[in-house]
């Protein structure tokens, strides 16, 4: 089941990549820029296929792509090159393909939900048990939990993500309860101690379901981007604010290994339907960080890329090629570097 395993992961990656090059794709040809190659993979040339300007090839590493465009990198006195453009529309280019992976985030989305049974609500349906001590700290059946902690809640998402990072165990909820907000300033629950030594929470009460419909589905599908977008950069902050450390991050090898639990979970008697639910919002979580992670300002990403042509859209003038390329190399390096120390890590984690 391994290779299957990786297969699965190989088509999520793949889609992932093929929809990010192609907002880079379109958006140059619609610009008007020429585009020398159409990469799917990096390394080691596979297969490559087309007589016109653009080349098409799929390459060995299935880790990433590229569009080659014409004087992207460096001089060229070809009038179509990608220098050649007004900075408004490299600006889209660049941005294209980060913005095709929100895109496709949010698509799955809409997809996950039509097809779901109910629409998962932040209002409690009823308790598990008439003494759970969610109910005895505060919480009543009907009322609708619209913050945790000081953050706005826009679906379960945001409820679960304070769950996973509270310390101490004791939320202040803020509910609409017949038709009045309420703040609700010590709300608990019981815990279990992990095989780790770690603690999780009981969540001893169930939400209402709401009917899917057209218009329900596509409020529910923005709030859930939304929801997932801001845990994504949360993390993002976590992670540097120091609450999170490398060991903490996961590579292609750790996300195979997710991708090979959530398909491995047909063994366990889940059904085959909710199998693809599940593997649609892990793909739905992994194409929103790809998008967000390309905009950050790093170099050799899309993000400090865009920088680089803001500074040129102020300064009326293009920073040196072989500058910018300079500063591209060595993010790409790091990144690289990274890439590495994290997939020893994520091994370590698997042995």
């Amino acid at each position: 089941m391994t290779i299957l395993y990786i297969i699965v992961a190989i088509l999520v990656f793949g889609i992932i990549i093929i929809i990010h090059e192609l907002g880079h794709f379109t958006v140059a040809k619609l610009c008007g820029i020429k585009v020398n190659e159409f990469a799917i993979g990096m390394g080691p040339k596979i297969v490559s296929w087309g007589k016109n300007e653009t080349k098409y090839s799929l390459r060995a590493l299935p880790i990433g792509g590229y569009v080659a465009m014409e004087g992207e990198d460096d001089d060229s006195s070809d009038p179509r090159a990608f220098r050649h453009r007004k900075v408004w529309q490299r600006l889209l280019v660049v941005l294209a393909g980060a913005f095709m992976n929100l895109v496709l985030g949010f698509v799955i989305l809409v997809i996950i939900t039509a097809t779901s049974d109910a629409i998962v609500s932040t209002t409690v349906a009823q308790f598990y048990e008439e003494d759970a001590t969610s109910h005895l700290t505060g919480l009543e059946v009907g009322d609708k939990i619209v913050s945790v902690n000081g953050m706005k809640v826009y679906t379960d998402t945001d409820i679960s993500y304070q769950f996973q990072i509270d310390e101490d165990m004791s939320f202040e909820m803020t509910v609409i309860r017949d038709g009045e907000k309420v703040t609700l300033p010590d709300v608990r629950f019981d815990s279990v101690v992990n095989e780790d030594g770690s603690r999780s929470l009981v969540i001893d009460f169930i939400v209402v379901g709401e009917k899917v419909t057209p218009l329900s589905t596509l409020s529910y599908s923005a709030r859930k981007f939304v929801s997932v977008a801001r845990t994504i950069w949360l993390s993002l902050a976590d992670l540097l604010r120091g609450r999170y450390s490398v060991n903490d991050l996961s590579g292609p090898v750790g996300i195979i290994s997710k991708i090979g639990d959530v398909v491995g979970t047909t063994e366990q008697g889940i059904a085959f339907g909710e199998m693809l639910a599940n593997l649609g919002s892990l793909m739905v979580f992994i194409t929103i960080n790809v998008g967000i992670f390309n905009l950050l300002p790093i170099p050799a990403l899309d993000g400090a890329r865009a920088v680089f042509l803001i500074i040129e859209g102020i300064r009326r003038k293009p920073v040196k090629p072989e500058h910018e390329g300079m500063v591209h190399l060595i993010g790409m390096a790091a990144l690289l570097l990274l890439i590495v120390v994290v997939t020893v890590s994520d091994v370590i984690k698997l042995l």
